[in-house]
């Protein structure tokens, strides 16, 4: 009798002990805040396929005009106590789903340090910018107080000081500060440089995500558009889209991502950019890219795995629609840009461009008939897999830039 008691506090214990186990590991999958809309009820199908729901006012909240936030119990199959978040009660959003490619032009605030050369000056082999302290992928916004706008800024600075020492007020990071610089003459042109390489601009190809019809604002790329050779994020001082037409592929392979190629087919531009961060390009219209009735935009709890459709363009300029499957979700907050994972399943797709492809950034996910995401970056050595960013995240960013600020 005491062998079976023995037995069954042991089996009592590891139950006991796994359902915890379990708990701290829901506990740590899940966010801190979600949204949902009038009348809404928050539930969350979890990574281990269990029920998580919440109780509280907010699940049959009324809209009342202003996004409205309570503080919400979750639990596991309704008994057992997860964590407190906070939802917001927010309006449902309508848009109108992208795919359409565009082209990107985009001009700096500042420049931006992309590399450094030694000068060669009597006997001795000087960097003046490594001497000043600065490093690549510092952002310099002026010098002696002036404003640098274009690359040639730099170089005339340099040339007009006649070796005289200059201050330069840059950001790295995210923090301001200045540094002062004497340029050095060379010995082969005997013009004064600072030994430094900058850029102003950025040029590319992306595909729009969606656009608001009320606002004409609209979310592109998935991803930040950053400097080539740095990899810093580009801060944005201007900048526009206009329309392309895309005219090949190179296919994707394992350890060679693919790229769509394209040509502007107009100067004209059809949108303006207002910001360019972790999440995307984001900004307003000029003109309507593309006619179709709008969708509502998923909130992230509603994201679940299985088949899922992305709409993209990888001939012209009319976007298709493709299979793909949601092959996990990621909630966390931290991981902002790296929500999902996707997998394309289209022939048609895999055969035209071996999976995802550089330029399909931005490329909308479209699950149960809302807009869940976008397509952001694809895996280099598995080009049929990528991440996916939610919807809901790319939209609090689209809010910032058509009130002209950053969140």
């Amino acid at each position: 009798m005491k062998k079976i008691c023995k037995g069954l506090a042991a089996v009592l214990s590891a139950g006991i002990t796994a359902l915890l186990t379990m708990t701290l590991v829901i506990q740590a999958k899940l966010p801190d805040t979600f949204q949902i809309d009038q009348g809404g009820e928050l539930r969350i199908h979890s990574t281990i396929s269990a029920s998580v729901a919440a109780t509280g006012e907010a699940v049959a909240a009324a809209w009342q005009g202003e996004p409205t936030t309570y503080q919400m119990d979750l639990s596991l199959y309704g008994k057992i106590p997860l964590k407190q978040v906070a939802v917001q009660v927010v309006p449902r959003k309508m848009v109108i789903p992208g795919g359409a490619p565009f082209g990107i032009k985009m001009f700096t605030k500042g420049v931006m340090i992309v590399g450094m050369s030694d000068i060669q000056s009597g006997i001795e082999t000087v960097n003046p910018a490594k001497s000043a302290g600065l490093k690549i992928g510092d952002i310099l916004l002026s010098i002696d107080g002036i404003p640098l706008t274009r690359n040639e800024d730099v170089k005339n600075h340099m040339m007009n000081s006649q070796g005289n020492e200059v201050e330069i007020s840059l950001i790295r990071g995210d923090t301001p500060m200045s540094v002062y610089l004497q340029p050095v003459q060379t010995d082969y042109d005997h013009q004064y440089k600072a030994g430094i390489w900058v850029r102003d601009s950025s040029a590319g190809i992306g595909t729009l995500t969606y656009y608001n019809p009320n606002t004409m604002g609209f979310a592109g790329l998935g991803h930040a558009i950053c400097d080539v050779d740095t990899g810093k994020l580009m801060p944005l001082s201007s900048g526009e889209i206009v329309n392309v037409n895309i005219n090949g592929v190179n296919a994707g392979e394992s350890g060679k991502p693919g790229e769509l190629k394209g040509t502007f087919t107009s100067a004209r531009a059809i949108g303006q950019l207002r910001l360019n961060c972790e999440l995307g390009i984001f900004g307003v219209l000029e003109q309507k890219l593309l006619e179709a009735d709008p969708i509502p935009m998923a909130h992230k709890q509603e994201v679940v795995t299985g088949p899922a459709v992305i709409y993209s363009t990888i001939s012209g300029n009319k976007p298709q629609a493709f299979d793909i499957a949601i092959e996990k979700i990621n909630y966390l907050d931290s991981s902002s840009t790296k929500n999902m994972i996707v997998r394309v399943t289209d022939p048609a797709l895999l055969a035209a461009t071996g999976g995802i492809v550089q330029g399909m950034s931005g490329s909308p996910i479209i699950q149960n008939g809302m807009l869940v995401g976008a397509v952001t970056h694809v895996f280099v050595n598995d080009p049929t897999r990528g991440y996916a960013v939610f919807a809901e995240n790319m939209d609090a960013q689209l809010a910032a830039a058509e009130r002209g600020i950053a969140a």
